[in-house]
């Protein structure tokens, strides 16, 4: 046998061997294994403090402190920014649940314990808002948190599963080189800082809803929110722009994929299907709004 020759199989076995161990490892476990679910508690509760204490030292240290107050910034950003809380709370909620799931920890577990991770550090985060005098602990931001752990919860408790599904989209826009610093510079700043590049869609999947075997389990049905002309919070102007005139809400009726459901013998492609499914995936769509009426999109982001 020739040395590439020798060399390829070791690879290839290799590979195989540890391909099979990934696979194993990220099989979720049949019965409760205690040494996973360990380990999930304690991952989440250093990341989850980790994180709290960096946005501390390196974010709000940036910014006078103050004592702990409230504010009422419901009518901001046309509430896009609640909309993100709602979103963050059902995703971090989605996650804490599944890893529980994979440890085989009970269905109460997972929603006592899991689902409301999103909650539960979001709220954190709220009560530094408190204590930084650039913003304030809102009760908006934390029924958002709310609305989204109960998205998850009520699914769970009424199907068993997750007929709806909450996801983002995101495209740039114009604003941010009007504004970067309240709206970002650059893709990945503008990613988080621009609202109006953004949409939260809610995704039902129609097979789960109707059982039509002609109906792909994967093919979902999408509603989305978004607004547009916004530079601050509130309507100001800037640049001699008036957002005051150019704000709108906007909706979307768009086809989406449910990628967990589609199906596969991998535990590795079924994660990243799982992962992936935060994302709206672009579709032909429909856009409604007070203003304009009805716009034909080719393809959304």
């Amino acid at each position: 046998m020739s040395r590439l020759k020798f060399i390829l199989i070791l690879l290839l076995t290799t590979n195989s061997f540890s391909q099979s161990k990934l696979d194993r490892f990220l099989t979720p476990s049949d019965t409760l294994n205690t040494h996973r679910r360990t380990a999930v508690y304690i991952s989440e509760v250093a990341i989850g403090g980790l994180t709290l204490l960096a946005l501390d030292q390196l974010w709000y240290a940036d910014f006078e402190r103050s004592n702990f107050h409230t504010i009422n910034d419901n009518e901001e950003w046309l509430q896009m920014d609640k909309m993100g809380h709602v979103f963050s709370s059902y995703q971090l909620g989605r996650l804490g649940a599944n890893v529980l799931n994979w440890s085989g920890a009970s269905k109460k577990e997972q929603l006592l314990y899991g689902s409301t991770l999103g909650f539960t550090f979001l709220t954190a985060v709220e009560i530094l808002d408190g204590f930084s005098k650039e913003w304030g602990f809102s009760w908006g931001d934390v029924m958002a948190n709310g609305a989204g752990t109960g998205i998850y919860i009520a699914q769970e408790l009424l199907w068993e599963e997750q007929r709806m599904t909450l996801k983002f989209s995101f495209h740039q826009t114009k604003y941010a080189q009007i504004s970067p610093e309240k709206l970002g510079n650059g893709f990945s700043e503008e990613l988080l800082k621009d609202y109006n590049g953004q949409t939260y869609w809610l995704s039902f999947n129609i097979h789960s809803f109707f059982n039509n075997d002609h109906i792909p389990k994967c093919l979902n049905l999408a509603l989305g929110y978004s607004a547009d002309g916004m530079i601050f919070a509130y309507n100001e102007s800037v640049n001699n722009f008036v957002a005051n005139n150019n704000r709108k809400r906007q909706f979307y009726l768009s086809l989406d994929v449910d990628l967990s459901r589609i199906e596969t013998k991998s535990p590795i492609l079924k994660s990243v299907f799982d992962v992936l499914n935060v994302i709206k995936v672009p579709f032909p769509t429909v856009e409604f709004t007070d203003k304009n009426g009805i716009k034909l999109h080719g393809i959304y982001f």
